[in-house]
């Protein structure tokens, strides 16, 4: 029974897994990079400390999404550069609209009154908030579009 349920939920299940360690991979460091990177200044523009350290939050939790949905979530093996050139591509170019909603929806949120602290991090429950939509939009999107070559692994799964 418990093999039935882990062959019929096997990738969500993965996906969920390595979603919330890609989250702690994006909280942690965001939490990292909000205590030790300074406010940027350059050409005279001023960049807020939570927005310099969401933008590398979410570059750190990109990178460790990508390596561990191709692997492990949705299974796909080829390395031949032809494929992983084109799924890194899909993948990346998806996160950049699941990232700009994280962009922009962090601020907004704080902006608008979820700039409560969490164990002591500024803004952190709008960075929860917004994780949680973002995680939604980010299996949706590597599910259709990006890992989308899946029937062939499928196949293989179920003959072991």
């Amino acid at each position: 029974m418990i093999k039935k349920l882990w062959d019929k939920f096997h990738e969500i299940i993965m996906y969920l897994i390595f979603g919330v360690l890609t989250t702690v991979v994006s909280w942690v460091s965001y939490a990292v990079f909000t205590t030790f990177i300074p406010t940027i200044s350059f050409w005279g523009i001023t960049i807020d400390l939570t927005t310099t350290s969401n933008v590398l939050s979410w570059i750190c939790a990109v990178v460790f999404a990508y390596i561990t949905n191709k692997i492990w979530v949705f299974e796909s093996k080829s390395w031949k550069p032809s494929v992983a050139f084109k799924e890194f591509w899909l993948f990346v170019s998806s996160r950049l609209v699941t990232g700009v909603i994280e962009w922009v929806g962090l601020p907004l949120l704080i902006k608008i009154g979820f700039n409560q602290s969490i164990l002591g991090i500024e803004g952190m429950l709008a960075k929860i908030l917004v994780s949680v939509i973002v995680v939604i939009l980010n299996y949706v999107l590597s599910k259709l579009f990006i890992f989308k070559n899946k029937e062939k692994t499928k196949t293989k799964n179920t003959k072991a």
